[in-house]
């Protein structure tokens, strides 16, 4: 086992800052865009940020007989769409049954929630129909209680979460814990019956290749500078090129920049890093995930990771203390949270560290609407794979004028704060404050 003498023993010599998931199933994002190309002077819908918010709206927009134009200051799929853990569920307990009952009322909370639910059943339902190979398994996500009030909070949600929405989900308490996880970390958790997680690259790669066949124009470097209204046109500035549009898509998320600034000052940018440990036995990562699930916790770092498609190697993720990408730093952070939930991973060196950029609000729900007459959805709190191709679908309906554009998301409001620019310069301290209570257990 090589390491590198930099990164306090824990990287592989040869460890690589680029995602695990560009490396494996032959992925080439850069394939599947127009990079380069000239852009057509205009297009009935330009799109602005190629994920999976993009390209969900530009499959559905091109079908409907739309000119629709995928603009991405990178390649289509380059952000958190080809870095994140590939972990997909409702992720119901980041809205809360109580803090959306409090906010408002019972009523506005069962639908939020049934929608989330329902757009989990929506990016299942497309992967299926659309035949898109991103090795999606749905075996369920354990999630761990760091505490024992945790746990018994934990049992309470679910609780009214199976009440409520009738969530398949059963608590595991600690002295039964071995069977999901092969850790004593946690004090007992819950397992979501109907969670998964996919190939995330694969999965972008294959909403990128539907769309170019339904005749959607993918467009890489190609950073939107400007969008102004012209008429009833808007005019969108690209480097030295203009792109004439009837509707505009924002669907920047983590990645919506100073050129955005009414999204922007909405939007609270994480960096969201991962790991890819060497290959490990077959008898190890069946003691680390007897059942094949998925894993996440209650702490407020928000660890998530997941056996590798082959089920050779454990990725393993984390909020980075630092929007700076530096990944050296967050390796060793994250290689460090690792091994306190599997103590026997501390010589297992890591072969791949990366990081993408998250988007979340002050609500800590995502949202969709129309802003000075420019469409838009994101803020998906860390949990974009089913939302952000769903809220995709919906906001596409919705310039398409289509009756079936309603959802419960409509009207919450999208707020932000005074003085609020978009730079989150108070992240880095209140990550570390969490990172303390998290070690107290609290």
């Amino acid at each position: 086992m090589r390491r590198d003498p930099l990164a306090s023993d824990c990287l592989a010599s040869d460890c690589k800052f680029t995602p695990y998931w560009w490396d494996v199933d032959g992925v080439d994002l850069a394939a599947l865009a127009e990079t380069g190309a000239a852009l057509p002077e205009r297009v009935d819908v330009a799109v602005v940020g190629g994920g999976y918010t993009g390209l969900s709206a530009a499959l559905t927009l091109a079908r409907a007989g739309r000119a629709v134009a995928v603009l991405d200051a990178e390649v289509p799929g380059f952000g958190c769409s080809s870095r994140n853990g590939g972990l997909v569920g409702p992720s119901l307990h980041k809205l809360g049954l109580a803090g959306l009952s409090a906010k408002y009322g019972a009523r506005k909370a069962d639908d939020i929630l049934r929608e989330s639910m329902a757009g989990l059943e929506f990016l299942f339902d497309l992967i299926a129909r659309e035949r898109i190979d991103c090795h999606l398994v749905r075996t369920g996500r354990f999630r761990g209680a760091i505490s024992p009030r945790g746990y018994e909070a934990m049992a309470r949600e679910t609780e009214a979460l199976k009440k409520a929405v009738g969530l398949d989900a059963d608590m595991v308490p600690r002295a039964e814990q071995g069977a999901e996880i092969g850790s004593d970390h946690y004090h007992g958790g819950v397992v979501s019956h109907g969670d998964g997680f996919l190939q995330p690259a694969l999965y972008a790669a294959g909403l990128a290749a539907r769309c170019r066949l339904a005749g959607a124009g993918l467009f890489g470097q190609a950073r939107v500078e400007s969008v102004s209204r012209d008429g009833q046109d808007f005019d969108l500035r690209i480097g030295g090129r203009r792109l004439k549009a009837r509707n505009v898509l924002i669907a920047t998320n983590g990645y919506t920049g100073k050129e955005l600034p009414g999204f922007r000052r909405r939007l609270i940018p994480l960096r969201s890093g991962m790991i890819a440990t060497e290959p490990l036995s077959g008898d190890m990562m069946r003691s680390i995930s007897p059942k094949n699930r998925g894993f996440s916790d209650d702490s407020r770092l928000v660890y998530y990771y997941r056996p590798s498609p082959d089920g050779r190697r454990l990725l393993f993720g984390g909020r980075a203390f630092d929007i700076a990408d530096r990944p050296r730093a967050y390796g060793r952070d994250l290689h460090a949270g690792m091994t306190r939930i599997f103590p026997q991973l501390r010589a297992v060196a890591v072969s791949h560290v990366w990081s993408g950029v998250v988007a979340y609000t002050f609500d800590h729900a995502p949202h969709l609407g129309e802003f000075d007459g420019i469409h838009y959805a994101m803020g998906y709190c860390g949990s974009g794979v089913g939302r952000a191709t769903y809220f995709g679908h919906k906001i596409a309906l919705r310039i398409l004028g289509h009756p079936q554009s309603r959802t419960a998301f409509d009207d919450l409001p999208f707020e932000t704060r005074p003085f609020y620019n978009g730079y989150p310069w108070f992240v880095p301290f209140v990550l570390r404050w969490h990172a303390l209570i998290d070690r107290m257990g609290r």
